[in-house]
């Protein structure tokens, strides 16, 4: 897109505060919301904090992996991701390739899929503590509900990362 023309469209953007006439946000401006939560949950990793995680999540929650579908509760998650994240301190938690972020033509549904490569250190029960590395790839799931994105489930899949990364 021509520099011009998308100067044209942010500032349309930024005059209409991002909303269609249907009042809705734009699909651009919903994108951009989307990828602002998966920054979120990025930032979240590296501050070993669960709660900014755990409050875009809807009870009605699916997952994927492992070869399993799940429909762990709300309180399920957090215990599971706050114990995690607490013992678990990330010295690099980043994308790496741009996420791909995709919202309905209607506005109602999103998603963004990454692909994050991570090292650090867990700290396991015993007083001990182990290395950690791995890529992990997901799609993360949205609905928007009453103006706000939730996410409404996940799919992912773990590798192991080189070590000496």
């Amino acid at each position: 897109m021509h520099a011009t023309v998308r100067a044209a469209a942010v500032i349309v953007l930024l005059l209409t505060g991002g909303v269609t006439p249907a009042g809705t946000l734009s699909r651009d401006a919903a994108a951009s919301q989307l990828l602002a939560l998966h920054q979120e949950v990025m930032a979240a990793h590296l501050a070993g904090d669960a709660s900014p995680i755990v409050a875009r999540e809807s009870e009605d929650y699916v997952e994927a992996g492992r070869g399993e579908i799940t429909f762990p509760t709300l309180e399920a998650r957090d215990t599971r991701l706050s114990g995690y994240l607490k013992s678990t301190r990330f010295e690099k938690y980043e994308d790496l390739v741009e996420p791909v972020v995709q919202v309905s033509p209607d506005g109602q549904l999103g998603w963004v899929i990454a692909q994050v490569g991570a090292h650090g250190v867990r700290e396991r029960g015993d007083g001990t503590s182990e290395r950690v590395a791995f890529v992990c790839a997901w799609i993360e799931l949205y609905e928007s509900r009453d103006g706000r994105w939730f996410r409404v489930g996940n799919v992912s899949s773990f590798a192991p990362a080189d070590s000496t990364d």
